[in-house]
């Protein structure tokens, strides 16, 4: 039990200097910048994806949480966040490394992950902007008027705090909760699912993944090390794995309709690429 808690308080605590750096960004980009100079910086951001999916691969799930807390800041692009998320390592690298799988092959599927999330996010970008799906530039700090921190009238710096410990509090609960759940799971034995349905290993394990805590990774990782996942369900987890970013998008983004259309593209984008890399034998 005492594992758990302190597992998800030193995971929030890891993400604290990004989250802080990304509301800060926010908290600058609202109050200190015309709706016009916002609206430039989001058209600029066409070239988002090919940052994000490369940013992602670092082994920190911080970045994650950075780019929901940027997007609904209304700063990133959608096919950027997804660039992000897609690409996002979390605890998948430092447990290839440990179980001493090759650097060739770590480096290729970080590779891969990035690949995937840079061409899903340009194609996200170029599909979103045909459709009309552009977030309007706000007039006004949305995120602090539903947070309700009054920010106007103490700065920028106390308002990017403020935000970050609500959220840190808010992640440490969410985090503990899921540990349990991922922790009863693992104790039914959850593994033994993906070799009992193989056609829809893929699917399943891609679902795992989304769940937003660290064991997701974990597990994922373990089962295709043991050889119960292929290499395609594998990375449909990881690539689905966004970490902490989703459980920040859904607190910080007040347009619900949104987080869950950008929800199904993740999952879609995710299994679909998950398929074709396994399918082309990357590995």
């Amino acid at each position: 039990m005492w594992e758990i808690i302190e597992e998800a308080v030193l995971d929030c605590a890891k993400i604290l200097p990004f989250l802080f750096l990304s509301y800060l960004a926010v908290e600058y980009t609202e109050h200190r910048m015309s709706r016009k100079t916002k609206a430039m910086i989001y058209r600029a951001g066409k070239a988002g994806p090919l940052l994000g999916g490369l940013i992602g691969i670092i082994p920190q799930c911080g970045f994650s949480a950075a780019a929901a807390g940027l997007f609904a800041g209304g700063i990133l692009t959608p096919g950027t966040l997804i660039a992000v998320f897609l690409s996002t390592s979390d605890e998948m690298l430092p447990i290839m490394i440990s179980e001493g799988l090759p650097v060739s092959g770590i480096l290729r599927i970080l590779l891969a992950k990035a690949a995937a999330g840079i061409v899903a996010g340009m194609i996200i970008d170029f599909v979103a902007e045909r459709m009309g799906w552009r977030r309007p530039i706000p007039e006004h700090p949305e995120m602090c008027e539903h947070e309700h921190c009054h920010c106007s009238e103490h700065g920028i710096f106390r308002s990017a705090l403020s935000h970050t410990i609500q959220i840190t509090v808010f992640l440490v609960v969410i985090s503990i909760v899921l540990g349990f759940v991922m922790e009863e799971l693992q104790a039914n034995g959850v593994s033994s699912i993906f070799g009992s349905i193989p056609g829809l290993e893929a699917g399943l394990a891609a679902l795992v993944g989304m769940i937003p805590n660290c064991a997701a990774s974990v597990l994922i990782t373990q089962l295709y090390i043991s050889g119960l996942l292929d290499s395609g369900a594998m990375f449909a987890g990881l690539l689905c794995g966004a970490g902490t970013g989703l459980l920040v998008l859904f607190r910080e983004n007040p347009d619900k309709k949104e987080n869950l259309r950008l929800l199904a593209v993740l999952y879609v984008s995710g299994v679909a690429a998950g398929l074709l890399l396994g399918a082309i034998h990357i590995l």
